[in-house]
């Protein structure tokens, strides 16, 4: 199976972030992608986090869910949403940062909230996605060709425990929009151990580049093998990194080095 991490450089314009993400989904699906990522808030880099909030959709409802269903449906892939604002079931002030997974026929397989919701500041930065976000509560994998295929968000990465929690999945997930600063220490470093711990494919869609609102964002797109092997890499600008999943490989690589086999915990 080909799969593509997409990656783009959304602006405060849903409809402009929406054009951008259309042509590099028909991109993908030409080059033979069969499983096709965007990246985190593919649909919106506001100039606040609370511009969230306005574009913010139901469950179920919405031009940016119709978005993500047409173009699963027009170009016969599997898309992984990246993630997108949907209102919080209790209504409150704050949404789910939300990843929807739609199958070859446009319907919803799966539906993942980002758990662990990034801060960070180190006196020049500073960053609290719990002032607009709830936290979802499960880990969510589905079933796409014949594989599993377990879904995360950007910082979920730091937490090695929610890919346990996943089960044996032959492929992750990771659309991210990390920051310039985190992500040139620890993007790659963390996708890689994913990958080699779990002895499995990685695929992280991400956002890459300057935005309108001053944020840079660290990029590198890429697709890992299960040896911790980068496959394929988009660096910096609106783009996708394309590989394929080998199912030969990952028995391989299971079978040379059991480790999964071998855990006690």
């Amino acid at each position: 199976m080909k799969v593509a991490a997409i990656q783009t450089v959304s602006t405060p314009d849903v409809d402009q972030n929406l054009r951008q993400a259309e042509t590099l989904i028909a991109q993908a699906a030409q080059a033979g992608a069969q499983l096709v990522g965007l990246p985190e808030y593919f649909c919106l880099m506001g100039h606040r986090d609370s511009d969230k909030l306005r574009i913010a959709e139901d469950a179920g409802a919405g031009p940016i869910q119709q978005f993500l269903s047409q173009m699963a449906r027009v170009h016969q892939v599997w898309l992984v949403g990246g993630t997108m604002p949907i209102r919080a079931a209790d209504r409150t002030e704050r949404v789910r940062n939300t990843c929807w997974v739609m199958a070859p026929d446009g319907a919803v397989c799966a539906r993942y909230d980002k758990m662990h919701l990034f801060a960070f500041d180190n006196g020049r930065e500073r960053y609290d996605e719990a002032q607009v976000l709830q936290r979802g509560d499960r880990p969510v994998a589905f079933e796409a060709l014949g594989l599993r295929v377990g879904l995360s968000v950007c910082y979920d990465v730091r937490f090695p425990e929610l890919y346990r929690a996943l089960g044996d999945c032959a492929l992750l997930c990771v659309p991210a929009a990390f920051t310039y600063t985190t992500g040139r220490s620890h993007w790659e470093l963390l996708l890689r151990a994913r990958a080699v711990e779990n002895q499995c494919y990685v695929m992280a869609p991400a956002q890459g580049g300057t935005h309108e609102n001053g944020r840079r964002t660290f990029g590198h797109s890429m697709v890992i093998d299960p040896w911790g092997e980068v496959l394929a890499c988009c660096e910096e600008g609106p783009g996708m990194a394309l590989a394929d999943i080998d199912l030969q490989r990952l028995a391989q690589v299971r079978m040379q080095l059991p480790a999964l086999a071998h855990r006690l915990l």
